[in-house]
């Protein structure tokens, strides 16, 4: 019974993230009301209450699933114990890109309207984070504070996903990867 019921609460709450994404994708959060994230959800209101008591919780709950997934993809290549280093890094390593591809909504929602604002520098401090991480592992490079080249990687990498969003996932997530790949190798021996 707990586990029908544990997968009942995940239906439903993926149903209300779909259609808060949705709706975002037409207007901004403070003219979407519950109503309409119920309906288009498909549940009743007492289902959204007992889960959230204001939209904002839902979005925000929705925003800490996705940065958490963000990090677990950027991680992907370090589950096996290895330190990441360009030389032992290959495309099919860098998972950033499918992790983007598979929230393209949400990602651009972020990337082309106002409805999230502030997102934006959020994930991008996250990625610093991450990238500080990498940096940290490796030796002091002579006269490179570590702390802003993890932030210029952050912001790099960034770049990357919004071009990409901008030209409407044009390209896929493994060839993002690849040229990730090749600008890291590019500017390591330039």
């Amino acid at each position: 019974m707990d586990n029908y019921h544990d997968r009942r609460v995940r239906k439903s709450k993926i149903a209300l993230k779909n259609a808060l994404i949705s709706l975002l994708q037409q207007k901004n959060l403070q003219q979407i009301t519950v109503t309409e994230i119920v309906q288009a959800a498909d549940v009743n209101r007492g289902t959204f209450y007992k889960h959230y008591q204001y939209k904002e919780e839902l979005l925000e709950e929705m925003v800490d699933d996705i940065i958490v997934d963000l990090i677990d993809s950027y991680r992907e290549p370090l589950k096996e114990g290895e330190k990441i280093s360009i030389n032992n890094l290959n495309v099919s390593a860098i998972k950033i890109f499918d992790h983007v591809e598979n929230h393209a909504d949400f990602y651009t929602i972020i990337a082309k309207s106002n409805a999230l604002v502030g997102l934006q520098s959020r994930i991008c401090i996250q990625l610093t984070d991450l990238m500080r991480e990498v940096v940290e592992q490796a030796h002091e490079i002579k006269g490179i504070e570590l702390n802003l080249l993890a932030s210029y990687q952050a912001y790099a990498i960034w770049g990357l996903i919004m071009e990409w969003i901008n030209q409407e996932f044009k390209y896929s997530a493994t060839y993002m990867s690849n040229q990730l790949l090749t600008i890291l190798q590019f500017t390591r021996y330039s």
